[in-house]
């Protein structure tokens, strides 16, 4: 088994990695000292394969858990989902003891884990995160939150789960085009901060996609180390933090305009990357070559590359990014890449400039 710790000292936490995790839950939860309620929020995809080996293992353990099974798809994203959780906690009779378990994808833990915050103030979570997105992105890090129509996890809250359990074996009912999403926010890590990482994955690539155990453990293991070191220095994204942000100020807004669901996230975030490796070349010096290594990778990993909008439809692009978390009086702030494995955030880019990248990738 691999272990990760993220140090953020009384409220630092591990993410284990390894396959037949799942089994020891109920365990792994008994050591943390928990309440001996707890609710298991999962959704109509991940629920009908894994939830029972969840619930047993909880039972196992002395745990009295409940079942909170959510439609699947970023529509549950939302503060009405928010609403019928809190109102099952509440018919369960959790207490501030108790404890809620994160059953799935980076949705269900977003969602969750914002629940989790909120519900009596704050009450603890394990992520047990189903997909490779969220299992080397959104279940690290305590980003929690919920959409709403204006854009993506404009609700939310900093939030830390006191253990992650990453089951690979969870990939075993993984649709294709889920886990190659998943690798779009893999790729990024060796964009903003590990060149050796972006060299593996032009290497390891064909064993990733055939989900090859040992290279899965290894490189999911490194994703998760590089955001651990970035959220011990800056948990609540005053600085270094943004860097993870890179490609994700054009992909969330490709999210929002085209309806949630429409693209991935790793889909729509893979688009951006492309995109901002092109303003990286006309404003932080990134080579002609690394770009198109960029592009190759993405390409290779069986995600978009390319966007064609019409004059509307981009329209709505630039008004959905400027609604974007990271806008400081009003301007847009992207992450750049001065080259692979080294990026620069906070980089104001004017609207023409934009327009160019949007155009090198139509």
């Amino acid at each position: 088994m691999r272990t990760v710790k993220v140090a953020l000292g009384d409220r630092s936490y591990q993410i284990k990695i390894d396959r037949a995790l799942l089994g020891k839950l109920g365990e792994e939860c008994r050591r943390l000292g928990l309440g001996a309620k707890c609710a298991l929020i999962t959704d109509t995809n991940v629920g009908p394969f894994w939830a029972q080996t969840a619930v047993d293992s909880l039972a196992a353990s002395g745990f009295n858990p409940c079942v909170i099974t959510l439609p699947a798809g970023e529509a549950a994203k939302s503060l009405k989902s928010v609403q019928a959780v809190y109102d099952q906690l509440a018919a369960a009779r959790l207490e501030r003891k108790s404890f809620i378990v994160a059953l799935g994808g980076g949705v269900i833990g977003d969602m969750a884990g914002f629940v989790a915050a909120t519900y009596l103030r704050g009450v603890p979570f394990v992520q047990v995160p189903t997909t490779l997105l969220a299992q080397v992105d959104s279940s690290v890090g305590g980003k929690v939150g919920v959409n709403l129509k204006a854009g993506k996890n404009l609700v939310g809250a900093f939030y830390q789960p006191r253990l992650v359990l990453c089951d690979l074996d969870t990939f075993g009912t993984l649709p294709e085009r889920e886990y190659r999403s998943g690798l779009a926010e893999v790729i990024k890590y060796g964009i903003i901060y590990d060149a050796p990482l972006f060299r593996r994955l032009e290497r390891d690539m064909d064993a990733l996609l055939q989900r090859d155990t040992p290279c899965l453990a290894a490189v999911i293991a490194r994703c998760c180390a590089i955001k651990a070191e970035v959220v011990s220095q800056d948990e609540t994204e005053t600085g270094l933090r943004a860097i993870l942000n890179y490609g994700h100020t054009i992909g969330h807004a490709i999210e929002a305009i085209s309806g949630y669901g429409h693209y991935l996230h790793g889909e729509a975030i893979s688009i951006g990357q492309v995109a901002a490796a092109h303003l990286s070349n006309a404003l932080t010096g990134l080579s002609p070559i690394e770009v198109e290594r960029i592009r190759v990778l993405f390409e290779r990993a069986g995600l978009p590359v390319s966007l064609r909008l019409a004059a509307a439809a981009r329209a709505r692009l630039f008004n959905a990014m400027k609604l974007d978390k990271k806008v400081s009086g009003g301007e847009i702030k992207f992450v750049l890449a001065r080259k692979i494995g080294e990026v620069r955030w906070g980089q104001q880019v004017p609207e023409a400039l934009a327009h160019m990248a949007l155009d090198k990738i139509a």
